[in-house]
């Protein structure tokens, strides 16, 4: 408890993991991307006003040849201001992995938090040691305890290694074969990973598309 009498809030990470390889290019995946994260950011607002308990945080980074932090500080959801992100290279997610279990040690992280949330968002197939990254992830507390999420962005996509990833037979990657499914899909995955990480359990199993996103046919 804080002086004064105010509860301390506990910490909630919401970490996104976007793949920004060369493949991201093609038919405008990076774009409606950028577009989809922007548009989510409402949701995860909302969310956190509904759990005054808890202060989300945000942090982005992106993994193509190499992985680097596009959010580099636990920024508080409120003061987010996306910036877009571009495309190019390979498809490193298991340095992306590794680059984020040196963020889950403790410290930085602290004793006492909410279950962090991992988003990881990808079009295709690692080019590295994923398997070294995720035994690096889950050699740390705070990486065997969050929510694991993942969305495909097309079919030429890892399921096998996604699913390891998230860690949960219960729980598929979401699909999005259009930008207007992106745009839902993240939008749900958002609210959803932090509904999830506040009362323990799973993911909800993801909506079926919108009319609208299923006219649009599939792109990807």
């Amino acid at each position: 408890m804080r002086p004064g009498g105010e509860m301390a809030r506990r910490e909630l990470h919401f970490v996104w993991l976007l793949d920004t390889s060369g493949s991201m290019r093609a038919d405008g995946k990076i774009q409606a991307l950028n577009v989809a994260i922007r548009e989510a950011m409402p949701q995860l607002r909302s969310a956190a006003r509904d759990n005054p308990g808890v202060q989300v945080l945000v942090r982005a980074l992106t993994f193509s040849s190499g992985a680097r932090w596009h959010i580099a500080e636990p920024t508080p959801v409120d003061q987010v201001r996306w910036e877009d992100v571009s495309a190019g290279g390979h498809t490193d997610m298991g340095q992306a992995l590794a680059l984020l279990a040196e963020a889950m040690r403790s410290p930085p992280m602290p004793e006492r938090a909410v279950s962090p949330v991992f988003v990881l968002v990808t079009d295709g197939h690692h080019t590295d040691d994923f398997e070294a990254g995720l035994a690096a992830l889950r050699a740390q507390t705070w990486g065997r305890d969050a929510v694991r999420m993942a969305i495909t962005i097309g079919r030429d996509v890892n399921l096998d290694a996604l699913q390891k990833f998230i860690g949960n037979d219960q729980i598929r990657p979401v699909q999005a074969h259009n930008p207007e499914a992106l745009v839902q899909q993240i939008r749900w995955v958002s609210r959803s990973g932090l509904e999830s990480s506040q009362v323990g359990t799973g993911p909800r199993m993801p909506p079926l598309p919108a009319d609208d996103a299923q006219d649009a046919g599939e792109l990807w």
